[in-house]
């Protein structure tokens, strides 16, 4: 899936905008970069690109803002690059449209694997598999049918759409707000303590360990994601 995969990487700084294009070619993929806002906007109109790299800190448009255009544009996945490790920057970045956030400095096999996770997802929103299966879950949104190594699991009406959201937005780091909107409305915006009850009620039916979850991590001060396979990150 991740083979000859587009990538664009937008960077003011030419030697890292080097590097990740190194990097990248190396795994198969196609890399074109651009050291502005505005010329990353221009590269997308001549080839859209798979997934899209930004750092924070750009001339003129700054890494934020760029998102909100490119997300006003198109679904492509967003990767947000920084040495800003800020939470409240992580939040405002995910919420203008961002898909993930990883801060500089950062190992390359970290990257690699958020991108693949960006892409997996892009193919889950166009394609038509009715079935999730990603290790011993299988989730059957057709019939809602929730099994765990090939047994049902029974989750409330509102554990099953806070999982099948988090499913069909596999890899993307989601807000508090972001999930409390989708599912229970803005009334509940705020309401990070109700959030948290629901993603303990989730992990205790789905997680073999609690302590260590597989499937749903935690972004600390940030939100959640799904992870689609077994993973050592956060918990």
């Amino acid at each position: 899936m991740s083979q000859g995969a587009r990538i664009l990487v937008v960077d003011d700084e030419p030697q890292i905008r080097r590097s990740l294009q190194v990097s990248l070619e190396k795994k198969n993929y196609v890399v074109m970069t651009a050291a502005s806002g505005e010329e990353a906007l221009e590269a997308m109109v001549h080839r859209p690109p798979d997934v899209v790299i930004v750092d924070l800190v750009l001339p003129l448009i700054d890494g934020i803002e760029l998102t909100r255009r490119i997300r006003e544009r198109s679904p492509v996945p967003i990767i947000v690059l920084s040495a800003i490790g800020d939470e409240r920057k992580k939040v405002e970045a995910l919420e203008s449209g961002a898909d993930d956030y990883v801060t500089k400095p950062f190992g390359m096999e970290e990257l690699s694997a958020r991108i693949r996770s960006a892409l997996r997802r892009s193919v889950m929103l166009t394609g038509a598999e009715p079935v999730f299966k990603s290790g011993a879950l299988s989730v059957n949104f057709e019939r809602r049918v929730v099994l765990l190594d090939g047994n049902a699991v029974k989750l409330t009406p509102t554990e099953y759409d806070l999982l099948k959201y988090m499913i069909q937005q596999t890899g993307k780091v989601l807000t508090h707000r972001t999930l409390l909107t989708a599912i229970w409305g803005e009334a509940y915006a705020d309401q990070a303590q109700y959030l948290r009850v629901f993603i303990g009620q989730l992990r205790k039916k789905l997680e073999r360990n609690t302590a260590r979850p597989r499937y749903i991590l935690t972004d600390p001060g940030v939100g959640y994601r799904f992870a689609p396979e077994a993973s050592e990150d956060s918990q």
